[in-house]
């Protein structure tokens, strides 16, 4: 029988416990843990991740401090409202939503939050960590919440077959690197891979984060493989995965549902990485709470 690995009630159940932990913090006399949002422009999609982030945040008494920025907002304005969230003392982390506009440099941006406050992960520095092991460092969210699933439900990576389909900043290339450090066998397809079917076929673990509707089909994957979808699309009133659910679940061991599955968990990680910012930041592990 196939599991279906359900992140939205695990990250119910997380995210109980973070609520938890900051009301224990702030029963103390401690202010509440404090992320600044900021979004550029009027994406659709953008205002609805950010919404839901802001949503969670509120939930486990996280506050969190919106900047909406207009379209035509420069770098040099974006970097000069990031320079003053990094020196806020009562900031513990920053998130810019992507994509930024074109027209801002994303380099720079990445580059100008502050390491300790990074609680999207992608700072070389914590990239870094990530590289080198390093505990301490802020992991991606996506990587971070698959991390975390596959923990709940004891699918242990080491000495496996990864295969990650999909390369990109956010999710492929740091979630590569999180599942070297989980000591397994990792393999990374894109747009320039021959033929992706050679890799997937023998995939134990197989995450796709393409973004490409059913591009995982039944015909891909090995029998008993366990399969993550990070995709999200729409098919007419449909929201769907990379993966065709209805033609590989019969044949795989666990597999993540569209919706449901990895997303609950990004929003999840975010929070957990930002409870991370604000006990460094307050230097609430050294004094035993």
């Amino acid at each position: 029988m196939t599991l279906l690995l359900d992140g939205k009630t695990l990250s119910e159940n997380i995210r109980e416990e973070i609520s938890k932990r900051v009301k224990a913090i702030t029963s103390k006399g401690y202010r509440e843990p404090t992320l600044a949002v900021v979004l550029v422009g009027n994406d659709p999609a953008s205002h609805i991740y950010v919404r839901n982030k802001r949503k969670a945040c509120q939930k486990v008494g996280i506050r969190s401090l919106f900047y909406h920025l207009p379209e035509n907002t420069t770098t040099p304005e974006l970097l000069d409202l990031i320079a003053y969230l990094n020196s806020e003392e009562k900031v513990d982390g920053i998130l810019v939503q992507l994509p930024l506009p074109e027209h801002i440099s994303q380099q720079e941006v990445i580059l100008s939050v502050s390491p300790r406050k990074d609680v999207d992960g992608f700072h070389p520095e914590n990239m870094g960590k990530l590289v080198a092991r390093i505990e301490g460092g802020f992991i991606p969210c996506t990587p971070l919440g698959i991390d975390l699933l596959l923990k709940h439900y004891r699918i242990d990576p080491k000495g496996k077959d990864v295969v990650i389909v999909g390369a990109g900043f956010i999710v492929g290339r740091p979630l590569a690197l999180l599942m070297l450090w989980r000591d397994a066998t990792v393999s990374v397809c894109h747009i320039h891979t021959k033929d992706i079917t050679v890799y997937t076929k023998k995939a134990d673990i197989l995450i796709s984060a393409t973004g490409v509707p059913h591009l995982i089909k039944g015909d891909m994957i090995k029998e008993g493989a366990v399969v993550i979808d990070v995709g999200i699309s729409k098919l007419g009133d449909k929201v769907v995965g990379d993966v065709d659910f209805d033609s590989v679940k019969h044949k795989v061991s666990a597999i993540t549902p569209v919706p449901g599955g990895v997303g609950p968990m990004t929003i999840t990680a975010l929070l957990l990485n930002t409870l991370q910012a604000y006990e460094q930041n307050m230097g609430l592990k050294d004094v035993g709470l």
